[in-house]
């Protein structure tokens, strides 16, 4: 959970990382609930443009990634005109409209590729099966018969079992744009001491969720974050508060890091590893936020004309808060939402089914648009997001039909693809056969 979510790692730091710059949480599952001072030393160029940051040392030579390599279209949009509305509601899939898609066949499925997003798949059955599906296309039951075709299936075979159990479908005008995330690596201690001051806060036990939903059928899906005072529900201190020690002395000192902006862009990943200084990996994940908005503080330095030319990518911005450290951490304090972590010990990073996310395979949406766990097939204009993702995950920044970020693991190769991953195309989901047949009678026949 940006879910949502991500980390890896130097001993020093590194630039690279997500692009859409800053709008961005990794994994983190919540409904309008956001995701969401300085070394001297200026961090190493950066190839990516608008891309979020993270840290290291620079490589020798970067690896030179195919971002585009000019391939045809897969397949063909459905006209528009041709979508059926399955309900009323804009704000989810079936408000949006949906359609029949390619046969799966026609869309020549990668056998690596398929066979990880089976591998994957199959790990999401257990959760698929009995969740709710707020995108309102499918039920839990929907999923059973290829759940149970799963488990046995030989992931060599993954393409066939696509096109046996799974119908492509077309959500809205099928117009996708996909970003990239990926596990970031920080320099940290578990205890305070000498260059590690900057506290790393587990989630506060006064910290609350909220489903609006229970309340009124009118705010179903909607959720809000805070605290009792009193008999009231008020919002739960921002970043400002948090920084100036709102919750210093209670005890909630997870670890600490070494540098503020470090931490600053690791909560906005929504996960990541820490760096401890006898050479160990502590990994720690997204365990909660506070409730405040997310604010992009990129947007704001653009806007106000901090960043010189050919310094708006993510190098230049930290550029900019490392050279300015006063000013930098009062922009960065505009940002009023602030992540809570908790120690990952199994498989991570975790998104927000609570499954590992998958390198190259996992893939964050929003689940008002597609039922998580889903499978999801892209078809970019950056080729290498090209072919079938799982969704797994969630983010702050990553809503409205047919919008993902793919998830690119750890290391310097997967933080450069991550940053440098903005690109647009078509997406088609992967729902169980009979699905779209069985809206559209539902629609023209309800009660029946």
């Amino acid at each position: 959970m940006r879910p949502d979510s991500r980390a890896r790692g130097f001993t020093i730091m590194k630039i690279g990382a997500l692009a859409g710059a800053m709008a961005f949480v990794s994994a983190c599952s919540m409904s309008i609930i956001p995701q969401g001072a300085a070394r001297g030393q200026a961090p190493a160029p950066a190839t990516q443009q608008d891309s979020e940051w993270i840290a290291g040392e620079t490589p020798a030579a970067a690896p030179q990634l195919p971002y585009k390599n000019g391939a045809p279209p897969r397949f063909q949009p459905v006209d528009p005109a041709q979508l059926v509305k399955i309900g009323d509601d804009s704000s989810r899939a079936t408000g949006a409209g949906i359609a029949l898609g390619p046969d799966i066949p026609s869309l020549n499925l990668s056998g690596a590729k398929a066979a990880s997003a089976l591998q994957s798949f199959r790990t999401s059955c257990s959760s698929l099966v009995r969740r709710e599906d707020n995108s309102g296309l499918t039920t839990g039951s929907d999923w059973q018969s290829s759940c149970d075709a799963a488990q046995g299936w030989p992931d060599g075979d993954a393409a066939r079992f696509f096109a046996s159990y799974f119908e492509a479908v077309q959500v809205g005008d099928g117009k996708a744009f996909a970003t990239g995330y990926f596990e970031p690596q920080i320099s940290g201690s578990r205890v305070r001491n000498g260059r590690y001051q900057v506290p790393i806060y587990r989630r506060p036990d006064n910290l609350l969720d909220v489903d609006l939903g229970l309340f009124s059928e009118d705010l179903k899906d909607k959720r809000i974050r805070g605290k009792v005072d009193g008999t009231k529900l008020v919002p739960f201190e921002d970043r400002a508060q948090i920084d100036d020690g709102a919750l210093a002395g209670q005890g909630l000192e997870l670890a600490w890091a070494e540098d503020y902006i470090d931490l600053f862009f690791l909560q906005i990943q929504g996960s990541g590893r820490l760096a401890l200084p006898d050479g160990s990996i502590m990994r720690i994940g997204y365990a909660g936020q506070n409730g405040q908005d997310y604010t992009g503080i990129g947007k704001l330095m653009r806007e106000r004309g901090l960043l010189a030319d050919g310094k708006t990518n993510m190098q230049g911005i930290v550029e900019w808060l490392r050279a300015h450290p006063q000013e930098g951490m009062k922009i960065m304090r505009e940002n009023r939402s602030y992540v809570f972590f908790r120690e990952l010990t199994g498989p991570g990073p975790l998104g927000a089914m609570g499954h590992p996310v998958v390198a190259r395979t996992s893939v964050a949406a929003d689940r008002m648009f597609v039922p998580l766990g889903a499978p999801v097939f892209l078809d970019m204009a950056h080729d290498i997001a090209d072919g079938l993702w799982v969704a797994q995950d969630t983010g702050g920044a990553i809503k409205g039909a047919n919008r993902f970020d793919t998830f690119w693991g750890a290391g310097e190769q997967a933080a450069q693809i991550a940053g440098g991953m903005s690109s647009s195309g078509q997406a088609l989901l992967f729902l169980p056969k009979g699905t779209v047949s069985r809206l559209v009678a539902a629609r023209r026949n309800p009660g029946q």
